[in-house]
């Protein structure tokens, strides 16, 4: 019996697509037919797993792929207000009285259905529609306040110096200029 590490090296290329395809909200089933892959090993993908070996010690495989939950404001629809609007859709109800149920605007359960919708069944799946939705909040890089080392030390002397935000901001476009990509808004 050979010594080293157990099993086959990993299918990273299978690995990203199935990552990409639930990320998008593709159930497990069929995100392993189309990757060409165990329904298991999927599940082991995403969860990670415990083994026992045979003199009894546990090892724990962390899970391959990040599908973890972020919170998110109030101001965002949660999960349950999206599992909410397709049950309600489903009974036929309008988007009027499914907006006045939730406490929101129209235009807010409208545009959900409107971007969330399956492009190929035109089906509103609410748990797809939250991780797209988390996604979308996503903000991949820093601000310009922690990119750029003259900006940020302008910002700290100013607020050493107890001034105001606005204050900051008007100094900002005196300095800096309103065509400059140092401009910050009040609220940063």
């Amino acid at each position: 019996m050979a010594h080293g590490r157990p099993g086959v090296a990993p299918d990273t290329a299978k690995r990203e697509e199935y990552a990409r395809l639930i990320a998008r909200g593709v159930n497990n089933s069929e995100a392993c037919r189309i990757v060409g892959i165990n329904r298991k090993t999927g599940k082991r993908w995403r969860h990670g797993r415990v083994v026992t070996t045979r003199d009894g010690r546990k090892r724990h495989y962390p899970p391959v792929i990040n599908t973890q939950k972020r919170e998110i404001s109030p101001r965002f629809l949660s999960e349950d207000e999206r599992i909410l609007i397709a049950d309600r859709r489903k009974a036929g109800r309008t988007m009027r009285e499914i907006a006045d149920e939730l406490g929101r605007s129209p235009s807010t359960v409208s545009r959900e259905l409107r971007r969330n919708r399956d492009p190929r069944t035109g089906q509103y799946r609410p748990f797809s529609a939250q991780r797209l939705a988390t996604q979308r909040r996503a903000r991949p890089r820093p601000g310009k306040i922690v990119r750029d080392r003259e900006l940020r030390a302008f910002v700290a002397t100013r607020l050493t110096q107890r001034w105001s935000p606005e204050q900051i901001s008007y100094a900002l476009r005196a300095e800096f200029g309103v065509t400059g990509t140092e401009l910050v808004e009040v609220s940063t």
